[in-house]
């Protein structure tokens, strides 16, 4: 059956929440974009994976200035790994553990119903988590490498909340222009705290601070910053009752206690997506250029400093730019799907992220316009693409299983991809250059744009039992 379009209602019979109710909800969904990517940008992006790669290689090579290759491997659990390589095989740990909590923690949204509250407490974990990693200094790269985990964890578990909610305040229609609003104010707020950490890195010295002093107060404002503007969407959004799934006829047997519910049906679910195979597709073409498009924004830093020899004011600028042109691709793709639809935008959008690679690769040391001229082609096609995947993927997911399905696809989200991460770290580890690891990504954007043509939109959606919106 298809549903009536309404945020928030079963199949069949609950009634769409007014207009004004849904925008009053959107604006407020809208702050926790704002709130997150201070510190996607800030900590994620920018300065925790250059700061963290420069302690563990002071704990690697002691003596001998951290701007130089350490090839000094550190022992990580008795696996030697090279300190250029260390940020990037955390998120790739830390990405492995997700895909085996994040279903659980989403099925138990589905089962509570009560997506806004596990919302804001997996994002205070992570903020505290966050603003912790001022305490990172010296040699003592374990205790980033733990923050930067627990931070990961929590902010893919808040984000499969948050997504989630989108299905219950918009409607198809809506879809593709709320979620392009949100990611866009996202890179507001997340340009506008990075901006002011720009700030304070490059004038560190006339504000009496190290450079080292300087980005620790940066991580800790973006854990501060996270924590706070979450209050926004705690207190604007409302829980919803659970809602029986679409197919109630397939789920498991009721199970006494709900971890006994939340694991029957995280089986469930793995085992049904088999019976919506547009989705499935959809999925697996996501998995793979968005771990194309994660591990260029989470190498970016360290490429820039480590291969192009940029200095971390460049970078920070860089960034930023990305982060400000990034609006603008965000809405405007928004307004490019309401015309071609979200499918066929986000296909262009990959033929962009082949470019962006292949320039990247080519970039010589210290091109700093270059690299700066990317970096608006980056702002252009990040936004679209990743905003438009997200309103995309919530036409193809069953109602009543919101949380759960959207637990699968932050598996593959921001920060948390590990194909890439995982190929790009072992490519330098190999041949100690960035470059071929860079080069090694656009197979993800090729195999992942050939699925996402095959996946027929419009009976994916109808499969899921959701109405199909004007223009797909």
């Amino acid at each position: 059956m298809e549903g009536d379009g309404g945020a928030g209602a079963t199949v069949g019979e609950a009634a769409t929440p007014d207009q004004a109710q849904r925008r009053r909800e959107q604006r407020a969904w809208y702050w926790y974009d704002w709130a997150n990517s201070a510190y996607v940008t800030t900590t994620a992006t920018v300065l925790f994976g250059p700061y963290l790669t420069a302690v563990a290689k002071r704990a690697a090579c002691p003596d001998q200035d951290v701007d130089l290759l350490c090839t000094t491997n550190l022992g990580v659990l008795g696996i030697p790994v090279n300190p250029g390589s260390l940020a990037l095989y955390t998120v790739t740990v830390a990405t492995l553990l997700s895909a085996v909590i994040l279903p659980v923690v989403g099925a138990l949204m589905d089962r509570t119903g009560r997506k806004r509250s596990l919302m804001a407490l997996f994002a205070w974990i992570g903020a505290a988590a966050a603003a912790s990693m001022v305490f990172v200094a010296g040699t003592n790269w374990q205790l980033g490498v733990v923050l930067q985990m627990i931070a990961t964890l929590a902010l893919g578990a808040s984000l499969v909340a948050y997504d989630a909610i989108l299905i219950d305040i918009s409607t198809p229609d809506e879809r593709d222009g709320v979620s392009s609003r949100g990611w866009a104010l996202g890179y507001l707020g997340g340009g506008l705290l990075l901006a002011v950490n720009l700030g304070v890195v490059t004038m560190h010295s006339s504000l009496g601070l190290t450079k080292t002093g300087a980005v620790r107060i940066s991580v800790f404002s973006a854990g501060l910053w996270w924590a706070l503007f979450t209050l926004i969407p705690y207190l604007g959004l409302r829980d919803r009752r659970p809602l029986a799934p679409v197919d109630t006829e397939a789920t498991s047997p009721v199970r006494h206690g709900l971890v006994g519910q939340s694991f029957g049906q995280l089986r469930d679910t793995l085992g049904h997506l088999r019976g919506y195979p547009q989705t499935l597709l959809f999925l697996a073409a996501y998995l793979l250029y968005n771990d194309g498009i994660q591990t260029v924004i989470s190498a970016s830093s360290i490429y820039g400093q480590e291969q192009l020899h940029l200095t971390s004011d460049q970078l920070i600028m860089t960034i930023l730019l990305v982060q400000f042109v990034a609006i603008g691709g965000a809405l405007g793709f928004g307004r490019l799907a309401a015309r071609i639809g979200a499918w066929r935008a986000i296909l262009s959008s990959l033929v962009l992220w082949c470019l962006v690679v292949g320039v990247g690769y080519l970039v010589p040391d210290r091109a700093f316009g270059i690299f700066l001229a990317l970096a608006v082609l980056i702002g252009i096609v990040l936004g679209g693409s990743q905003a438009l995947s997200r309103s995309l993927f919530s036409q193809l997911v069953p109602r009543g299983r919101e949380a759960e399905y959207f637990s699968l696809y932050q598996a593959a989200e921001r920060g948390t991809s590990w194909f890439g991460t995982l190929l790009f770290g072992l490519v330098f580890q190999l041949t100690h250059s960035y470059r071929n690891a860079i080069l090694a990504l656009v197979v993800f954007f090729m195999v992942g744009g050939l699925l996402l043509s095959r996946v027929k939109v419009g009976e994916g959606i109808r499969q899921a039992g959701n109405e199909v919106p004007t223009v797909v």
